[in-house]
């Protein structure tokens, strides 16, 4: 209450109630759930009923034959343990995982620095380091198959002209996962090459010129400035090409022609997965085998994301 001059008491009007404000859900606004809907039954349909029946394929023995589905428990992981066909191409898989991995983070670095340098031509350059992953896969193994050829392969070709000796890319067991791996680098490298190139046209020019005002070279900043702003970026690079390098599968079927190079030297385990559900015609054994390597991708994943973690909270 006020008193105004004439000795008057005045009483102030109520406040207008401010209206309440409501969360919107499936019972007070149900047309987002109409609109989610169809996505949801799609992806129920294509990706959640097929790993839900491919695990329970697991534990029968499921033929393409056409022989009796009998229910064998955990025979077909028991069995598995004992196969040595697994632990063969599930090393081939790791090691072309290793191997590929490291060119495939330092070599895309190395362009997206060179690019951002503003060096002449960038146009050219850009087309340059993406173009390879816009092919399909199989016309890049064909292309590669050419030129790897032993008698008339391109690459032997320079090899012989330079008086060096020639390689059995195709041929040669100790030779065969390199082969993939080469094939990999200059197909896939352009996807992480760009998304080096985004983080370094993000990182500010303030940051350079400062440096540069207290006499860091070019060498000096990018040692000390620019690789460590882009840690975050080659964590999630090295996250992504760890995951599609276990799952290779197309480059060593096809430039093989699915015998997994010389002796089985390049066969990975979804080659053998492939083999055995589809050439044996055993699914049931086959799903087991997948579902053990799914369960590998999983814990890698979680330890990768456990890795980068630790280091965010090291860092901070």
């Amino acid at each position: 209450m006020a008193t105004t001059a004439s000795g008057r008491t005045t009483v102030p009007a109520p406040r207008a109630r401010q209206p309440r404000r409501t969360t919107s859900s499936l019972t007070t606004n149900p047309g987002g759930f109409w609109f989610v809907l169809p996505f949801v039954l799609v992806y129920a349909a294509f990706t959640v009923f097929p790993v839900l029946y491919g695990f329970g394929m697991s534990f029968f023995n499921v033929s393409l034959a056409g022989a009796p589905t009998s229910f064998v428990g955990l025979d077909n992981y028991a069995e598995l343990l004992g196969d040595s066909q697994v632990w063969r191409t599930l090393g081939h898989t790791l090691l072309f995982t290793v191997i590929s991995t490291v060119p495939l983070v330092v070599v895309s670095l190395a362009m997206a620095l060179l690019v951002h340098t503003g060096v002449k031509g960038q146009w050219f350059w850009r087309f340059s380091f993406f173009a390879p992953y816009l092919l399909p896969v199989s016309t890049v193994v064909l292309i590669w198959n050419w030129l790897m050829q032993g008698d008339f392969g391109f690459i032997n070709g320079v090899l012989g002209g330079l008086g060096l000796p020639t390689v059995g890319w195709l041929s040669d067991e100790g030779v065969a996962l390199t082969s993939v791996v080469l094939i990999t680098v200059w197909w896939t490298v352009g996807f992480n090459f760009l998304l080096y190139l985004s983080a370094l046209q993000a990182i500010p020019e303030s940051v350079y010129e400062a440096a540069a005002l207290d006499g860091a070279g070019g060498w000096r900043r990018t040692v000390s400035m620019t690789l460590p702003l882009l840690k975050g970026t080659t964590g999630l690079v090295v996250v992504l090409q760890v995951l599609a390098s276990l799952k290779i599968f197309d480059q060593a079927y096809i430039l093989f022609g699915g015998s997994g190079g010389p002796g089985g030297a390049a066969a990975p385990i979804l080659q053998h997965v492939y083999d055995t559900g589809f050439v044996n015609y055993r699914l049931g054994y086959a799903s087991a085998i997948s579902y053990v390597f799914f369960a590998l991708i999983i814990v890698v994943s979680l330890g990768q994301f456990a890795l980068s973690r630790r280091r965010g909270r090291t860092a901070a």
